[in-house]
């Protein structure tokens, strides 16, 4: 018994005693104006790059591998000034640093940038404002910063990869649309104070929420806990597209009974933007609430509302420009005195979500949630099917038309010169009265404003599980759901003057489009064109293993995806009734098409290695197949069930390797990727003159509307990222980042065309191979370098100032100028005076012209009692460059005759379009916190 006691109090003896021998690192973090716990606080050890976050009640710990000698703690968290403190960890000790303190960073530098941008960059149109990866990062690596607040005006994308290479998720819920693939930003727009809190993976590399894609995962958190305790009001004035914003936030930090608090309301608005006639019209409301019922479960309730409007502005030709200038909207006209814009957006898409938080034990959690979207997009727009293209715009209204052709009426073109530039608007009392006139002769309305909706119901639910296994290796693992109904519908808005009605039919061929219901007259409010679901299951898991050890970190990570689509047609369109005599091959319009299902699965793995404290290598690369979006699955979803053909999951193959040194002078980063895109589709809509094979188009013409198809696309993205950045004096920092790519096409893909107008069993014609090798991606600038600095004052005054330069920006090509209509006649036959070299020419890539951006900032802030006041100004572009952001080839010259003669006289009717990047421009901000 004696033996038994004594080795038991020897037992218990050792194990205090190894305990008492173990090295930890602990402490807490409260905000030093209320003296509160802050929650979610990195903590990073620099020399090992090991971190952790504060928990609930503001304290973190390190326990393993803790680095002896003298070492830098980096306390940070957005919001807030970063602080470092140095410590000395002497073996067998625990090192305790209570009660450090954040000061409030009332310049908040980053947050000021994300709102200029997020509100005025993504405009969610094909203006080539689509992507910018990370631009709602807090990320601190000077290129990802660099890329979202210095390139984003000239439509940069990061590795030259659109939005949907990135996932963006809310509280652990992807956000990323089905329809797309891309973000919708505007449905959390205006909300700044509340969207600053995010957990940022840049590429390939490890997120703790989701598998991920090639550019990254960015997860916004409003949980409710996790905000800083105050509050915040801002008026903001701006020239770029709303004129005035205010916004008022409060966070009532966790309280004794375990509820914590945080909302937020805010408004947008202005007349006119940059562009002539830009309107912005703009709320924004948010809630959450969180209980923390016990110390290991929490619930969170979030509701974002932020119904928007906005005018939308035209890409022009060069002709237009040159009459005008770079602000001309042609969508646009006076009315009753005041502006009234044709074309607007309108997005209205309420947010929900309940999210469950679990701490199993202090190492494994588990997070549940549950997010619910609905509401409507709306985009509007001018139908003139019975009557003459109201655009002041149009081709046969500009002085090019008058001399172009062998007309030779230079009268009538200095006639239409002057007109245009002295007015150039929609006419929209000529457009009323014309529908006036069709009301005394009982005839329908030639003139009407419809609006293109999708109106979206989706349910998403899923449930993350996080466990450190040991000191060495953390696994993450998630399954999701998402299930979507679409509702899409044109909607008749407005009959301007009419009272007859709008008849449903298609003017340019005569077909019904809901041949249940022939020759109907339609009012406001009714559904006009198409009217059609979408639907779609997404079922996916992945799982991930993060091993950390002290020279070496890897991951691993694997996901599998399944997703089914299917399209249900509300109305049979007469093209595709008439079809039924051409058998099974025949599309049909109406009822449930067949589901079809896409299998996608994903691998990656990466290496750290830590040479020094300051020097690391760092190695990603994936294999991803995933399904192709809704957009680019139905070749004609308005009209009929055709699926794109040959559709097969989409192909994705990327690494990257980059060099890191870390001081505290210096930070640099330089990377080289290479990402390779398979088996992609891209289905396309526009009006095409001077199709080949008349005999299968009716009424043997040679123009059509048409859906174009490229099938089977290979793309290929390489090059390298530079970033670098050094704190000189403790008030100057210089700061430079480069990316230098190639973006190309990397085969010749299958092209064809759908439509109604064609008479071929499905409606569609092929064209073979669209020659597109080597053809350079369009979509913003394929290089571009910036150089800068900062200085701080330590009397909380900072300005600075960055010049970037921009080149190898091309125009997107027209795919059917690529292939063999071309250089076929309508009979199907080789033209006769087909010159190759002249086509040559013709085809060649227009590239757009290098150019250079000079951006200022500065602010000063002041500490008056508790509150907190801050100015921040910065001003876009101070030199007033004028420069092409992008721009595409028109669709009407599909033939090589069309297109010599357009271009003969070197103002072609038909010349691309191209968006322009404002002129200087300005952003004043005024908060105070408190």
């Amino acid at each position: 018994m004696k033996k038994s006691l004594i080795i038991l109090l020897f037992g218990i003896f050792s194990s205090f005693t190894m305990m008492a021998q173990s090295t930890v690192i602990k402490g807490s973090v409260k905000d030093a104006a209320s003296s509160e716990p802050i929650p979610d606080v990195t903590i990073t050890i620099e020399e090992t790059q090991q971190s952790t976050l504060t928990d609930g009640l503001g304290e973190f710990i390190f326990s393993s591998n803790v680095p002896l000698g003298e070492q830098v703690l980096k306390i940070s968290k957005a919001g807030y000034k970063t602080k470092r403190y140095p410590i000395i960890v002497n073996e067998g000790q625990t090192v305790d640093i209570t009660d450090m303190t954040l000061d409030i960073d009332v310049t908040d530098v980053q947050d000021m940038f994300t709102i200029t941008l997020s509100d005025d960059e993504l405009n969610d149109d094909t203006s080539g404002a689509d992507n910018i990866s990370g631009l709602l990062s807090s990320s601190l690596d000077v290129f990802q910063r660099t890329a979202a607040f210095e390139f984003s005006s000239s439509f940069f994308k990061v590795r030259g990869l659109d939005s949907e290479n990135g996932s963006v998720l809310m509280n652990g819920i992807e956000m990323n649309k089905l329809y797309n693939g891309r973000p919708q930003w505007s449905n959390w727009g205006g909300l700044n104070d509340m969207m600053r809190n995010q957990v940022l993976t840049t590429g390939l590399t490890p997120s703790d929420y989701n598998f991920g894609g090639v550019l990254g995962t960015s997860n916004i958190i409003t949980r409710a806990s996790s905000y800083r305790k105050g509050g915040r009001i801002t008026y903001s004035s701006s020239n770029r597209s709303y004129t005035n914003r205010i916004m008022a936030s409060y966070a009532s930090g966790l309280v004794d009974d375990g509820w914590s608090y945080a909302f937020m309301l805010g408004r947008r608005w202005g007349d006119e933007g940059y562009q002539d006639a830009t309107l912005y019209d703009s709320n924004s409301f948010f809630a959450s609430i969180e209980k923390k019922i016990n110390d290991k479960h929490s619930i969170n309730f979030t509701s974002i509302y932020t119904p928007n409007r906005r005018g939308k502005s035209s890409p022009n030709t060069q002709e237009i420009y040159d009459l005008k200038d770079i602000r001309y909207n042609e969508y646009w006209g006076d009315l009753d005195g005041e502006q009234r814009n044709s074309r607007i957006k309108e997005v209205e898409e309420p947010i929900f979500m309940l999210n469950h938080y679990w701490d199993i034990s202090s190492k494994t959690r588990l997070n549940t949630n549950i997010g619910y979207q609905f509401g409507k997009l709306g985009n509007s727009r001018l139908d003139y099917s019975g009557g003459g293209n109201p655009s002041a715009a149009y081709y046969q209204e500009l002085p090019s038309y008058w001399i172009n052709d062998d007309r030779n009426d230079f009268a009538k073109a200095y006639e239409k010169e002057q007109e245009f530039i002295n007015d150039g608007q929609l006419d929209w009392n000529r457009i009323i009265d014309a529908n006036v006139t069709n009301n005394i002769n009982d005839v329908s309305s030639a003139y009407a404003l419809y609006e293109d909706r999708s109106d979206d119901k989706q349910l998403s639910i899923n449930s993350i599980f996080t466990s450190e296994i040991n000191e060495n290796i953390i696994i993450n693992g998630a399954v999701n759901y998402k299930n979507l109904k679409s509702e899409n519908f044109g909607e008749v808005i407005d009959l301007l003057g009419s009272e007859v009605g709008l008849l449903n039919v298609d003017s340019f061929d005569g077909f019904q489009y809901d041949n249940q219901n022939k020759n109907r007259l339609l009012g406001e409010g009714d559904k006009y064109r198409y009217n059609y679901n979408l639907y779609a299951d997404v079922i996916s898991g992945y799982a991930q293993g993060q091993f950390k050890y002290n020279k070496f970190d890897f991951y691993l990570s694997g996901s599998v995806t399944s997703t089914t689509y299917q399209r249900e047609g509300l109305w049979e369109h007469s093209r595709f009734d008439e079809a039924r005599s051409f058998g099974e091959e025949a599309p049909t319009s109406l009822g449930k098409g067949k589901e079809i299902t896409f299998t996608g699965v994903g691998a990656k793995a990466g290496l750290t290695y830590k040479i020094s404290g300051k020097h690391l290598i760092d190695i990603n690369g994936g294999y991803i197949t995933r399904a192709p979006n809704l957009r680019n699955t139905f070749s004609n979803s308005r009209e009929n069930h055709s699926i794109v053909n040959n559709i097969s999951e989409e192909i994705l193959t990327s690494v990257d390797a980059s060099y890191i040194f870390r001081s505290p002078i210096v930070n640099a980063k330089i990377t080289g990727f290479y990402t390779k895109v398979e088996d992609a589709n891209e289905v396309g809509f526009y009006y095409a003159d001077g199709i080949s094979g008349s005999n299968d188009i009716d009424e043997n013409a040679t123009s059509a509307f048409v859906q174009e198809v490229l099938q089977g696309i290979d793309k290929k993205h390489f090059g390298v990222e530079i970033g670098i950045e050094a704190q000189v004096t403790p008030t100057i920092k210089l700061k430079g980042a480069s990316s230098i790519g190639q973006y190309t096409y990397d085969n010749n893909p299958d092209l064809y065309l759908t439509s109604a107008s064609f008479n071929t069993p499905d409606g569609s014609l092929p064209f073979g191979k669209a020659n597109l090798k080597d053809y350079k991606l369009a979509g913003g600038p394929q290089r571009a370098s910036s150089i800068g600095f900062e200085y701080r004052d330590p009397d909380f005054w900072w300005f600075g100032a960055t010049a970037n330069f921009f080149s190898h920006a091309y125009i997107d090509v027209n795919s059917l100028t690529r292939t063999e209509n071309l250089y076929l006649d309508s009979d199907g036959l080789p033209i006769n005076d087909f010159d190759e070299a002249l086509a040559t020419e013709l085809l060649k890539q227009e590239q757009i012209s290098d150019y250079m951006v000079i951006n200022l900032v500065g602010g000063k802030s002041w500490k008056v009692g508790d509150y907190y006041i801050g100015i921040f100004a910065s001003v876009g572009n101070l030199l007033d460059e004028i420069y092409k952001t992008g721009g595409f080839e028109q669709g009407r010259n599909a033939n090589f005759r069309a297109l010599r003669d357009d271009n003969a006289g070197g103002n072609p009717q038909f010349g691309s379009k191209y968006w322009y990047g404002r002129g200087a421009n300005y952003f004043v901000n005024l908060n105070v916190r408190f």
